[in-house]
């Protein structure tokens, strides 16, 4: 048979995971009929009978008898005179099946039928690939490093799909060699041309909550929730817990012995410091319990402006801001409130706000992104510790200290 060479290439896919007979076989079809159109201009009337697993193939084309001169559908319709050669007792009127060999399609049709096949198949498995990534967005997933670029790393699965872990997806300390395996959570999927574009995220949120569910077994079966998760990839996060079984402490639970449960997943994150505290719907308490490790003597919360002041020991104003500012700007997105810091006994300390005749206001506003609102909790700073914490120059920062000396020498 002539087609025996063409359809070799079932071997090809029918083997493959990700198609099934009954779509191969659709697909086969859906082909070998846009080949047929493009040849007869008509395909209604072939049959095409296909077994991928053994690679046979037959199309039928059918045809109508009529009188010899008379023909004025070739496709449709078959001369008399034509028709007995193929069985010599036709007559008019009568149906002819003739079997049409890929051979009569011409060489560049097979060609070009061999590339659509190919073409079909390929656009199936991306779109089986789409749909079961699809399902994985926000899930844990593990691949290998196969690559790596300046601005991604491009990771394989063990099916051998692409995966991108782009450079701002990554922990800051992340560090790969190819062959590592990298897990993360699935961000986003898209279809770009046919070609799934599958992207993975380290530095998200959902990626801390969900190694928590891997790790820590309570929060797994549901018996502690995972009510927010706040981080700075790398630096520090915030997770509040839950249980509505009162036998269970949730952050004891999640934290383990001398930190033995949390531990893998510090590891996992570049040593990142992971605070667990026990969520509540007592706001006063909730800010507090967010701020630590500092101990809060009192908070005061408008909560019309979402807004909070919370009053501390002057050796607890360090630990509520934090290296870089990180713990009071994690606490306020944890708790969806902005959070200024004070120390007690400071009444004749004077708001950074009163001064801005002398000090622009988005330098004042670089000194509130991490805690210092007033003009003592600046004078306090070493001015080093403040060119580090801020993005001021240290001529600026020279500058408001002057400043703010002379109102209180006057």
């Amino acid at each position: 048979m002539e087609n025996l060479a063409l359809i070799d290439s079932f071997s090809e896919f029918k083997d493959d995971k990700l198609i099934d007979r009954v779509t191969l076989m659709a697909i086969l079809e859906d082909v070998f009929r846009n080949a047929l159109k493009k040849k007869f201009g008509d395909d209604d009337n072939f049959d095409i009978i296909i077994n991928p697993d053994k690679g046979d193939l037959e199309i039928w084309r059918n045809r109508t008898v009529v009188a010899d001169g008379e023909v004025e559908e070739p496709n449709q319709e078959i001369s008399l005179s034509e028709a007995r050669k193929i069985e010599p007792d036709f007559e008019v009127g009568e149906d002819v099946s003739e079997e049409v060999k890929l051979i009569d399609l011409g060489r560049r049709s097979i060609l070009a039928l061999r590339q659509n096949l190919i073409s079909k198949i390929h656009e199936h498995d991306n779109t089986n690939i789409y749909n079961q990534f699809k399902d994985l967005i926000g899930e844990i997933y593990t691949a290998e490093v196969h690559h790596i670029r300046h601005r991604a790393v491009i990771l394989l699965d063990d099916d051998g799909n692409e995966i991108i872990l782009p450079k701002e997806k990554q922990i800051p300390s992340d560090f790969f060699r190819k062959g590592d395996n990298v897990r993360g959570i699935i961000e986003s999927v898209d279809l770009k041309g046919n070609k799934p574009s599958i992207i993975m995220s380290r530095t998200a949120p959902v990626f801390l909550e969900k190694l928590f569910e891997q790790e820590i077994p309570e929060v797994f079966d549901g018996l502690i929730t995972i009510k927010k998760v706040v981080r700075i990839p790398g630096e520090k996060a915030k997770v509040a817990v839950d249980s509505y079984d009162d036998r269970i402490d949730p952050v004891g639970a999640c934290v383990g012995m001398k930190g033995s449960r949390i531990h893998s997943i510090v590891r996992e994150l570049g040593n990142e410091n992971i605070d667990v505290i026990n969520y509540t719907s007592n706001l006063q308490l909730y800010i507090t319990r967010a701020l630590s490790p500092a101990r809060v003597t009192s908070i005061k919360i408008d909560e019309e402006n979402k807004r909070a002041e919370a009053i501390l020991k002057p050796e607890e104003v360090s630990k509520a801001i934090g290296r870089g500012g990180h713990n009071i700007r994690l606490a306020g997105q944890l708790t969806g409130y902005e959070i200024d810091v004070f120390r007690e006994g400071a009444e004749e300390d004077v708001e950074l706000s009163e001064f801005t005749d002398e000090i622009e206001p988005w330098i004042i506003k670089e000194f509130s992104k991490v805690g210092l609102d007033t003009a003592k909790s600046i004078l306090e700073q070493d001015i080093q510790d403040l060119v580090k914490r801020t993005d001021l120059e240290e001529e600026t920062i020279k500058e408001i200290v002057r400043i703010l000396r002379e109102e209180f020498e006057e």
